[in-house]
Formats: C-alpha cells, sequence, structure tokens
C-alpha cells in the first residue's frame, strides 16, 4: 500500500521543488496520494497542473486553525513542511499532533520541544534537510566515516540568490545576521563559542562559477548536529565551524546595514506610524528588480575535515556540483538553478522516509536519519553530483 504526502506551503518555491523532486524519484506505488497544502490555492493549483498526477489534490490550509490544519494532515504518514523559519515551531506542532513525520527546511530548534509527541506516535520529526542543513549533513558523516579521528569540521556554502525573491528568504537574511541572535556559534575545545556576525574570515575555494570568496561563520544547526553525531560516533571533533555567503553584490549590502546597526530591526516612527526597519527594507526590496535578480544563481556546499586514518593525518573534502543557470542545460535556468539546489534534498529525505530508510522517532538530526550515498544516488539522478577526495597532509593548518 504507498504512502500519503503531505506538502504544506506545497505552492511555494521551494517545498513546491521538494515535491516535483519526490514525484521525479518514486516508483509508481510509492505514494498514492498527494496533498498540496497552501493559503494560496492559485500557486498550489498552478502546481498541481504542472505535475498532472491524478493521485495529487489541493488544500487550503491555515496552521494556526489548528483543529482544521490537524484535521487536514491526520492520516498523512509525511509532511514536507515547506513554512517559514518563524513558522517552524507552530507548524512541527500540529504535523505531530496530526500523527505525521515532518520534514521542514531550517532546523533551527524551535521542533526540539515537540520530539515526545512524535515518540508517542512512533513518528520522526526531520528538521532541516534542504541543502544546509541537510545535506551539508549528511557529507559530514560520509567524510567522518573514511577517519579513524576527527580534529576539526569545517561547512560551508554558497547561496547564490537574489537577496529578497521572497518574504522567507529576506527573513532568513535577517535572521542570520541579526546581531543578537545567539544560535551564532562555533564548538571550539568542548565549548559552543558565541560569536559576532561576519567573524572569522575565511577564503573558502569552491569550484566555479562561484570560485574563492570571503566567508563568515553563519547560525547553522550543522555545529550542534554534527558535534552531536560524531561524538556519538566516538570520533568527537576539537573545532567544527559553519560558514556561508550569498553573491558578493548582497554580502557588502548586508554588512553596511550591520555597521550601522540596521540588522538589529530597530523599531522608528515615520509620520505617526511604528514600523521595523528591516521589516521595510525586505518589503522596499522585494517590490525592486535589484531585490530580485542577481548575476549567478546556484549552490556550492564545500565541507573539510581534518583528522586521522591509521596513525597518519588526512584531509577530507567534499563539494558538490549541478548543471549551470547560463540556460545551457534546460530547466536550470535562473533562479530554478538555485531552487532546484535547496528543493531536491528535501524531497529525497521524502523518498527516503516513505521507503522506510529513516530510523528512529521523535527529533531525528540529518546525519543520523540516512546512509549518505542513498541520498547522494537519488541526487544525482536529478543533476546533483556529490564529489570527495582526501589527501594525506603533514599536520593541520588552521
Amino acid at each position: 500500500m504507498g504512502k500519503k504526502l503531505f506538502a504544506l506551503a506545497g505552492g511555494g518555491k521551494i517545498c513546491g521543488w521538494a515535491l516535483r523532486t519526490a514525484a521525479m524519484l518514486s516508483e509508481s506505488d510509492l505514494f498514492d496520494r498527494i496533498t498540496i497544502g497552501d493559503c494560496n490555492i492559485e500557486a498550489a493549483e498552478a502546481i498541481k497542473k504542472e505535475l498532472n498526477d491524478p493521485g495529487i489534490d489541493v488544500v487550503k490550509i491555515d496552521i494556526y486553525d489548528e483543529e482544521d490544519a490537524i484535521k487536514k494532515m491526520k492520516g498523512y504518514d509525511i509532511v514536507l513542511d515547506g513554512t517559514t523559519i518563524s513558522m517552524n515551531g507552530q507548524s512541527t506542532k500540529v504535523i505531530g499532533a496530526a500523527g505525521a513525520n515532518g520534514i521542514n527546511l531550517n532546523g533551527f530548534g524551535a521542533e526540539n520541544q515537540y520530539s515526545d509527541v512524535f515518540k508517542k506516535n512512533s513518528t520522526a520529526c526531520l528538521p532541516g534537510y534542504g541543502m544546509t542543513p541537510g545535506l551539508t549533513d549528511s557529507m559530514v558523516r560520509a567524510g567522518s566515516e573514511k577517519l579513524d579521528k576527527i580534529d576539526t569540521v569545517r561547512i560551508s556554502h554558497c547561496a547564490y540568490r537574489p537577496i529578497a525573491y521572497s518574504p522567507a528568504i529576506f527573513e532568513t537574511t535577517a535572521v542570520e545576521y541579526d546581531p543578537d541572535f545567539k544560535a551564532r556559534v562555533v564548538y571550539e575545545d568542548g565549548k559552543m563559542i558565541q560569536v559576532p556576525p561576519f567573524a572569522r574570515e575565511r577564503y573558502i575555494p569552491a569550484p566555479e562559477p562561484y570560485g574563492t570568496n570571503p566567508q563568515y561563520i553563519i547560525p547553522h544547526s550543522e555545529t550542534i548536529t554534527a558535534e552531536a553525531y560524531l561524538r556519538k560516533t566516538g570520533k568527537p571533533a576539537r573545532l567544527i565551524e559553519v560558514r556561508g555567503t550569498w553573491p558578493q553584490k548582497n554580502m557588502r549590502l548586508i554588512k553596511a546595514l550591520y555597521e550601522w546597526g540596521i540588522m538589529k530591526n530597530d523599531s522608528f516612527s515615520y509620520k505617526g506610524q511604528e514600523m521595523k526597519i528591516m521589516d521595510v527594507l525586505g518589503a522596499y526590496l522585494q517590490q525592486k528588480e535589484s531585490g530580485r535578480v542577481t548575476d549567478v544563481y546556484g549552490y556550492c556546499l564545500y565541507i573539510q575535515l581534518l583528522g586521522e586514518r591509521d596513525g597518519k593525518k588526512y584531509e577530507e573534502v567534499l563539494y558538490h556540483t549541478h548543471p549551470k543557470s547560463d540556460g545551457s542545460v534546460k530547466g536550470w535556468e535562473g533562479l530554478t538553478a538555485y531552487i532546484r539546489n535547496v528543493g531536491s534534498p528535501m524531497g529525497v529525505a521524502a523518498i527516503l522516509m516513505a521507503q522506510g530508510k529513516c530510523t528512529g522517532t521523535g527529533i531525528i538530526t540529518p546525519e543520523e536519519a540516512f546512509d549518505p550515498q542513498d541520498v547522494f544516488n537519488l541526487l544525482e539522478q536529478v543533476g546533483i553530483q556529490i564529489h570527495q577526495s582526501e589527501r594525506e597532509i603533514p599536520d593541520y593548518n588552521y
């Protein structure tokens, strides 16, 4: 008997692509029902029409109308949760109460309070299985399996997309560079150390078309989950850092906003109306072409692990590539290249969960969720390739 899949906010760009990926990769009998749930019925209907599958239906849903949302999700095996960071606590609450397994993109920790609900229902919640967090965690696990001991883990990503092509994307920008955001940490010598925005600049050698650019510490869950996973496997790391960059033009703007104190998102009054500065800026950029376009689109993950095997020091490097966004490969043009990168791992996670390859109940970290090779094999089928290399080194170069 096939599984039932509910795509929450499935009319959105990222969750919509996760749904497309799941549909492309699934065997004919894996899902016997797919529902796209969104407050924007027009967007949901557009994706239904594109997929052209009689087994897909559409419902309007508001997760803050809890009784109705739970009723609509009840009976589904898996919920792809495409809601924004600020909504993930509420969405996870509703998914857990409905008795479904859940997968979201962000993994900022709001889900953790509902772990017992999922355990009680013998279901799992996988917070943060997109490109990063998600695929990054599986790449760390794959690299760690080649080493006996681990000293350093550096996780880096280039996310090349416009700064404000959607409200959710601009919200991510505002959250990650909020000076008061406490989750911006590195793990070093047994401690989680909070750092400010633009801390620990390091030049990361991403492949073309991204190239080598400065990256800075960002508040991503991999710092927490990778530390816990490596400790659990008996290979505790001394140092774990997560860095990221957006297009360099975006980074220059965010750095200027940070230096001017605007990233604090303080309230101010204008013509008698109270408003928040980042909210105003986000609304402005979403209406302007400069906020909705960029020169290069796509993603690159770059993972470095330093450790030992058989008493010798090694460097393990994993990175990923995908077709260019310049129109040379059909289906990867422009913004679609970015969307496919973020949404595809989420769709792969749905496939593997439906196949019973995600074990355990409650909150499941991305490192624990899947065999990395299962993830890599499915992603290769949709144009995303993972590359892994190693070299013996005389010493760790910090």
